[in-house]
């Protein structure tokens, strides 16, 4: 046998294993496709069965060997997992592509690169404690801004460049524990366990001294939210929840702090404002903390989350807060710490714990329209 014979048979087999390798490679890629289609489904997935990225990963090595590269199997990942039914070359399994458009793509798409480089970024923030964290972050669209609260009493407004817009510091209150933004007024609201405080961050003059303080308040307030109300000029109405369980709507009106004075007649400073004068209604919902609060305008309700098991989280219009009719409740073991609500799927998810107390845990609630919508 001459040297061209022997390496005609000593590279058949690598020609045949490597068909192999791709013809696996195919089976993965269906695989995978199949489940990615069921989970947008909204099918559950049993762990064991689930291809993550790191099993996805690992048989690719498996087939390949080492001569794949990480950096390339995570963009042929999440390209599979954005559209399974997109066409898919396993040629850019090894970094090759049939056109300069997805070569690009793969190593240029900041918006994509969630495998592949860290978004982190560390913003230095002015006049902030050492020993102080940020307990509410809101994000206002319209504006394209972002607030932040402290635990301290630094409230903070960014822009879309987190750059430092201006911030004030509340001093002679008690921890500040959430904030939102007032549509109609204008103005930042931001609560403290026993008070509520108003701040006009675009004043011209120092915005240290420009704020609103209301109290006394019955219970310590946990959680904030403001109703978004078009229709309503001069007046927002906002929501809040408290260590007593009880849900409260608070009407504040422009003439309350005579923002529709001229400026040399608008002397506010600082000004303490009594709860007594605000037109206010209440309701006992839950047996426990009330840990979050969230007005969903989609559903035309809002909803609550306890850690009380029994009365774990409520969905329910406004005005049922004005008598004592049933609400539509769930309970949850060890309540619920957080929640959400995504418009899309028409789902409330809700955050707790486990029964030993240690894990955070989902459980999905669907909201059906018949249940929950109401003439």
């Amino acid at each position: 046998m001459d040297i061209r014979e022997e390496k005609y048979y000593s590279a058949t087999p690598q020609s045949s294993n490597f068909k192999t390798a791709l013809n696996e490679f195919e089976k993965l890629i269906e695989q995978t496709a199949i489940q990615k289609k069921e989970e947008r489904a909204g099918l559950f997935i049993q762990k064991k069965d689930a291809i993550d990225y790191d099993k996805f990963y690992a048989s690719v090595q498996e087939l390949f060997g080492p001569e794949v590269k990480n950096q390339d199997v995570k963009y042929f990942y999440r390209k599979l997992c954005n559209d399974p039914d997109a066409p898919i070359d396993w040629c850019e399994i090894f970094g090759y592509f049939s056109n300069e458009k997805d070569a690009l793509s793969s190593k240029m798409d900041l918006e994509n690169l969630i495998f592949l480089v860290s978004r982190k970024q560390r913003v230095k923030i002015a006049g902030s404690r050492r020993w102080d964290v940020i307990k509410c972050i809101v994000k206002i669209p319209q504006l394209d801004l972002l607030v932040t609260a402290s635990q301290t009493g630094l409230l903070t407004v960014f822009n879309s460049q987190m750059k430092v817009q201006t911030s004030i510091n509340v001093t002679g209150t008690s921890w500040i524990t959430g904030c939102d933004y007032l549509l109609q007024l204008k103005r930042i609201v931001a609560i403290t366990e026993r008070s509520i405080i108003i701040w006009d961050y675009k004043a011209q003059e120092n915005s240290q001294e420009n704020y609103f303080v209301i109290k006394p308040m019955d219970h310590r307030l946990l959680c904030v939210c403001v109703v978004p109300m078009p229709e309503q000029l001069y007046r927002d109405d906002i929501l809040f929840g408290d260590d007593s369980g009880f849900v409260t709507r608070f009407t504040i009106n422009s003439v309350d702090f005579g923002l529709k004075q001229t400026k040399s007649k608008r002397k506010f400073k600082n000004q303490v404002l009594n709860s007594k004068n605000f037109k206010s209604v209440k309701r006992k919902l839950h047996n426990d903390l009330v840990m979050k609060i969230r007005y969903i305008p989609a559903l035309n309700c809002f909803g609550s989350c306890s850690l009380d098991s029994v009365h774990s989280f409520v969905l329910e219009s406004l005005k049922r807060l004005e008598d004592n009719l049933p609400v539509r409740e769930f309970a949850i073991p060890r309540g619920a710490n957080t929640f959400c609500y995504c418009s899309k799927a028409n789902v409330i998810v809700t955050g707790g714990k486990d029964r030993s107390g240690y894990r955070e845990i989902l459980f999905i609630q669907r909201v059906l329209s018949l249940n929950f919508f109401w003439e």
